[in-house]
């Protein structure tokens, strides 16, 4: 038997990156998963390329009206939810004197509001189901520590964080299992956008930054998506029922707590 058999999942921002990682190991595992995306076009072409399992929701986790609509449309399709990841987020940075309201805002209203409202939303059909389930939000070692130019989006994954820890406590007592996982730096097409932001403030070449933390990492390298699978499939599977408000480092060593 597959460790998610008969599980329904919703993973946002699965269009691509981890969540796309994270849904075609959950399909592996005998779930079946709505690639929610604000990208409609994008998120169907993903579930047409995972197959059999895979299905495309529109969803915009700034929007409650959208967040309410993916998860009616997961029940509709689905017949229930099970698993939610909340993986949407927007990564910036500035010196703290050039940070900008727009940007704050913008990074709240995603990796915070995003999080905690799709979470309240998922919970809600969860307790209306009366069989709990399994929450995981992502946060990152971004949210253990500060960083000079990181402080908009240092500030954002430690209330996921803390958002994780409450959510937990709280909602246990339904049978919902809320944690999370709190990657350090993994490759991928978005660290081409992070590179060039810290080439821009630290005045270094395209590519230096990159190359100067895959170096710090104790393991020797940057993580891949698929680094991130083991610990994304054990909190959404009853191994973790016993697991409750926890964020797990996977991070190569980069932090230990």
């Amino acid at each position: 038997m597959k460790r998610l058999d008969g599980k329904s999942a919703l993973i946002t921002g699965s269009a691509r990156g981890i969540g796309r990682t994270f849904a075609q190991a959950y399909i592996r595992e005998g779930a079946t998963v709505a690639i929610a995306d604000i990208n409609l076009e994008r998120a169907e072409a993903t579930a047409r390329e995972l197959g059999a399992g895979a299905y495309a929701v529109c969803m915009d986790v700034t929007d409650q009206s959208s967040i309410d609509a993916a998860v009616a449309a997961v029940v509709a399709n689905a017949g229930k939810l099970d698993i939610l990841v909340n993986n949407a987020a927007l990564f910036d940075l500035a010196p703290i004197v050039e940070i900008s309201r727009e940007s704050f805002d913008r990074l709240f209203s995603i990796n915070v509001a995003g999080t905690l409202f799709t979470l309240q939303a998922a919970a809600r059909q969860m307790i209306a189901q009366g069989h709990g389930g399994k929450i995981i939000n992502m946060a990152s070692q971004a949210g253990r520590r500060g960083e000079p130019l990181v402080a908009v989006y240092c500030a954002t994954k430690a209330a996921v964080i803390s958002l994780t820890q409450s959510a937990g406590l709280n909602l246990i007592k339904q049978g919902i299992n809320v944690n999370a996982i709190a990657p350090g730096v993994v490759d991928g097409e978005h660290w081409d956008g992070v590179d060039a932001l810290f080439a821009q403030y630290e005045n270094r070449p395209l590519g230096e930054k990159k190359r100067l933390v895959s170096q710090e990492v104790p393991f020797g390298r940057m993580a891949t998506a698929e680094d991130l699978v083991g610990m994304a499939v054990f909190l959404a599977s009853a191994e973790s029922d016993y697991v409750v408000a926890q964020t797990y480092n996977v991070d190569g060593g980069n932090w230990m707590s």
